[in-house]
């Protein structure tokens, strides 16, 4: 099979599988726990503990940034070590955007809430419902995915969500390209835009961008919007 046509037979065999048994509970954390600390191996340029991963290196190209930041010493870290046996878990049940951090914004920021939650709608929703050539294809699987990918890298964890589907539906390719643009932009080459996805439109593949962005600015703004309420509470 292409890698567009698996990939699509991997998404209609998990649709299958969750109408047919869905996981408990305690696989579901554990999933997400083997993903969280496997997203710390993943390195953007491709060097990582594992030699599977696709490598960079020859590509990356050297951006001086210095102009856009005061800190020399500003920049994305891990949110925990490499080698920790138990790294922190944030739950999403316990602080969400919907039911939490949006009214939060909307008191510091008056309709503020209301524009940042039109733009994740809009960009976790855009969908063309086409995969390459495939037209009427259901991608919410997928886009989902890509989201929550994102926020597993940022140790946040939805319990409703099996991250069983993530290793099965984002190959390692695209978990590579994932972390550089999510947490080094600078290093994203045209070679790991290439890379993965390659039967996909231009357009598709754009709409990940977007999606992988707004997941990251959501992320932050859970971290930075928790810690405001402790300190109001």
């Amino acid at each position: 099979l292409s890698e567009l046509e698996a990939l699509m037979e991997r998404m209609k065999r998990l649709q299958e599988d969750k109408e047919d048994e869905e996981a408990s509970q305690e696989e579901m954390a554990t999933r997400f726990e083997k993903e969280k600390k496997e997203s710390l191996l993943v390195i953007s340029g491709g060097i990582c503990a594992f030699p599977v991963l696709l490598s960079f290196d020859d590509e990356i190209v050297s951006t001086d940034v210095s102009r856009y930041i005061e800190d020399p010493g500003f920049g994305y870290k891990d949110f925990a070590r490499r080698g920790e046996d138990h790294l922190p878990t944030f739950r999403a049940q316990d602080y969400t955007w919907e039911n939490h951090g949006f009214s939060l914004v909307n008191r510091l920021y008056s309709d503020i809430g209301h524009l940042l939650d039109e733009k994740f709608r809009m960009v976790y929703n855009l969908t063309y419902n086409t995969m390459a050539t495939h037209e009427d294809v259901d991608t919410t699987t997928l886009r989902r995915a890509l989201f929550n990918y994102v926020h597993c890298m940022y140790g946040i964890r939805y319990d409703d969500y099996d991250y069983g589907e993530v290793n099965q539906l984002l190959e390692r390719s695209l978990k590579v390209y994932i972390k550089t643009v999510t947490c080094y932009p600078e290093r994203t080459t045209k070679r790991m835009y290439d890379s993965y996805w390659r039967q996909f439109k231009h357009s598709e593949k754009v709409h990940v961008n977007l999606l992988l962005m707004e997941a990251r600015m959501q992320a932050e703004l859970l971290y930075a919007l928790r810690a405001i309420t402790r300190h109001l509470t």
